[in-house]
């Protein structure tokens, strides 16, 4: 999606302007990863995960018992307890995956904690990203993380460091982007 409107943005400003945009780029994994706040509900967000996950495999444990031991007694049960005993398992495993999808489904309870936990995180990091731009006159700023590809990228219009300050966070990590690539200093003199 991203690249689409990337080419929609580019071909609407023609190639021969282009060279008089303002852009930069951020990196919102790293932004976000930076921040304490949203380390901290990523973190609640999966440890809630793991022990939904937990509950929903203990059910299917349970409907796998219930299963074998029906597979054990059914020689000796009537037609009627049979078909009892199937339609309790059925409906165990029935609750088991509405269970599933009320948790882990669209719009689940996970998708949920996720919307209240961490957008309001983003929502600020998006905020942060908009006073940058404004504050430098910028027209585009790309995110280097998304689906958007960028082959090469001058550290020099990298602005997540910026807008890290503007959230009032410390950068604790590398720069982003630095980790395997090739330096300014690096490059030949015509690349620059």
């Amino acid at each position: 999606m991203k690249n689409i409107v990337l080419a929609i943005v580019l071909s609407t400003l023609g190639f021969q302007n282009l060279h008089a945009q303002r852009f930069a780029f951020v990196d919102t994994d790293y932004l976000l990863n930076q921040m304490p706040d949203y380390r901290s509900a990523q973190k609640e967000i999966d440890q809630m995960s793991e022990n939904w996950q937990k509950e929903i495999e203990q059910k299917y444990m349970e409907i796998e018992k219930m299963y074998k031991t029906y597979q054990v007694e059914k020689p000796l049960l009537t037609a009627s307890d049979r078909k009892k005993r199937e339609e309790q398992i059925i409906l165990k495993e029935r609750e088991t995956k509405d269970f599933q999808n009320k948790i882990f489904g669209y719009e689940g309870e996970l998708f949920k904690e996720k919307e209240k936990r961490i957008k309001p995180i983003q929502d600020k990091v998006y905020t942060a990203i908009q006073k940058v731009a404004k504050d430098n006159a910028l027209d585009f700023i790309f995110d280097k993380s998304g689906q958007t590809s960028m082959l090469f990228t001058n550290s020099k219009f990298d602005k997540s460091d910026e807008v890290l300050d503007e959230l009032g966070v410390v950068s604790s990590k590398e720069e982003p982007g630095t980790k395997g690539k090739t330096s300014d200093s690096e490059l030949p003199p015509d690349l620059r």
